[in-house]
């Protein structure tokens, strides 16, 4: 059987969603949610729906992710 590329997209969003949710090291859950961000926003291309999936890149893998990076590097440990 073979799947369609739809359906990787999706189960490759929801694992790396439930990645980061349960990863124990911060860095490993902030590039597990930029995947998921991508993928996301490919599901909205996908969809038809082009203004959303620029808006997920530009804000959530974008400037999301970039604060959070800000974030770990500025705190002290």
């Amino acid at each position: 059987m073979i799947i369609p590329i739809e359906m990787f997209i999706v189960i490759a969003t929801v694992i790396f969603s439930f990645i980061a949710i349960e990863a124990r090291e911060t860095l490993h859950a902030i590039v597990s949610f930029l995947v998921m961000s991508v993928f996301l926003a490919v599901i909205f291309f996908i969809l038809n729906a082009p203004y959303a999936a620029v808006f997920q890149l530009l804000i959530y893998a974008g400037a999301v992710v970039v604060l959070l990076l800000v974030t770990f590097h500025t705190v002290k440990r």
